[in-house]
């Protein structure tokens, strides 16, 4: 991998200005999932108690979303293929961080943009990053 695509060059790009900026920008675009996750993981990094490492890897994911050059341009159709990609990774990666009030405020957020039938389409992402997390913690256990 060359050093100009590694995780760490991406946080350079996160701030909270950039990351509301292009979440009222782009967000409908991008649609309910890949703004659930990309807040579940932003109130994850606000919480005092995520530790250091956690929130260096939200920070990159982050830093890679707010970036306006990716590797799928997000005015493409399927622009938003590779943010969603990354954003997914970091969130089964800290998912043990994220608890019942960072899902609240992500969910209300979402409500507040998308309305309340939006919020069902928040429990797909629920459902997928629980059943990664389980099947982790399983293999974890067989080994």
């Amino acid at each position: 991998m060359s050093q100009d695509v590694k995780p760490e060059n991406f946080s350079k790009h996160f701030s909270n200005d950039s990351f509301w900026s292009k979440l009222k920008k782009f967000g409908k675009k991008a649609g309910v999932s890949v703004v659930y996750v990309a807040l579940l993981l932003f109130y994850t990094l606000q919480k005092p108690t995520t530790p250091v490492w956690a929130k260096t890897v939200i920070i990159s994911v982050l830093g890679y979303f707010i970036l306006p050059v990716d590797l799928f341009p997000d005015l493409l159709p399927a622009g938003y293929t590779d943010d969603m990609s990354g954003l997914f990774g970091a969130l089964v990666t800290v998912a043990m961080f994220i608890d019942d009030e960072v899902k609240y405020k992500a969910k209300e957020r979402v409500r507040i943009w998308f309305g309340d039938q939006a919020v069902s389409e928040t429990e797909t992402v629920d459902d997928k990053m629980n059943k990664k997390v389980n099947q982790e913690d399983k293999e974890k256990d067989e080994d």
